[in-house]
């Protein structure tokens, strides 16, 4: 009796952590994308300031305050939305599609880089946020 109860409870458990809330909305993508410059072969970073996960297969590495750039790896990367952290590897300072991103034990090959306009990105949330204060 002892060990049902226990299978039983570890299933609520279960149950409740996979109904949570995602981590990130199919919105926010869309918003990177409208932003999202055409694709690059690669870029400059001499440091990453962070990152973000958008989706299985997309994520935002930042390199500077209004500096950003959408980078989308092959399917396949399955921890992506859910990691902690992540490793870009890189030459030298050139980030480029023939690197990869490294998510837990995923090895995962960057296929698209494209640089997001995130001054105007910031503006356009300004401008949206003062016409809901207006109205």
């Amino acid at each position: 009796m002892k060990q049902v109860f226990t299978i039983v409870l570890a299933a609520l458990l279960a149950a409740g952590c996979a109904g949570g809330p995602r981590r990130n909305s199919d919105d926010q993508a869309i918003a990177y994308l409208d932003y999202a410059g055409d694709p690059v072969r690669g870029f400059t970073s001499f440091r990453l300031q962070s990152w973000q996960p958008l989706s299985r297969n997309r994520l935002v590495l930042w390199t500077g305050v209004n500096e950003a750039y959408l980078v989308t790896v092959r399917d396949g990367c399955t921890d992506l939305q859910f990691a902690h952290s992540i490793h870009v590897s890189s030459t030298g300072s050139q980030i480029t599609t023939f690197d990869h991103v490294n998510v837990g034990r995923d090895r995962c090959p960057i296929s698209e880089i494209r640089p997001v306009d995130v001054r105007q990105m910031k503006a356009d949330r300004a401008a949206d946020r003062a016409a809901a204060a207006g109205t």
